[in-house]
């Protein structure tokens, strides 16, 4: 999976976006992924919540009509983690500057789109973070298995899909 980067931008973007939330929920997110995937231990269980918060963070920051972004399903595990702390959730809101909206569609929608990924991908990396590659290939949809099964209307900015901004 090739993912593009702008010139000199590869050592600017950072590994990791714990930095968005406190401790506190971020360890509580943890141990929601935790606690709905048995299987899952806590080392991975943070890589999922980490790229969740870089993918909430990239859908904010998506100002480019017509870029749709979708999370890979592991990766809107940790947003559904996410969004259960209601008030970490609205805090990495304020810190975005925009509200990112969870809009699930059926499980019948489910499907990994390459294209769909590449744009996340790159938007990912315009927000300034390192994608961890591994959470968004088929291989892992396959090898990881966690509970979420719910897929999303791409996120458009002002459409019906996750991603309306609102206050940004």
């Amino acid at each position: 999976m090739t993912v593009l980067t702008e010139p000199g931008a590869a050592g600017e973007l950072k590994p990791s976006a714990r930095h968005l939330i406190s401790d506190e929920g971020f360890g509580a997110a943890v141990r929601v992924v935790r606690r709905a995937n048995a299987d899952v231990d806590e080392a991975m269980a943070g890589r999922i919540v980490d790229e969740a918060l870089k993918f909430v963070a990239a859908a904010a920051a998506n100002r480019t009509p017509g870029l749709a972004l979708r999370p890979a399903r592991i990766v809107d595990e940790g947003w559904h983690a996410l969004i259960q702390d209601t008030r970490t959730y609205k805090q990495l809101a304020d810190e975005l500057g925009a509200f990112v909206h969870h809009v699930p569609e059926t499980p019948a929608t489910k499907r990994h789109d390459d294209i769909a990924v590449m744009r996340t991908l790159n938007a990912v990396q315009r927000a300034g973070f390192a994608p961890d590659l591994y959470l968004w290939c088929k291989e892992a949809q396959r090898a990881v298995l966690v509970s979420a099964d719910c897929m999303h209307s791409e996120c458009t900015e002002g459409g019906s899909g996750c991603s309306a901004p609102e206050g940004g």
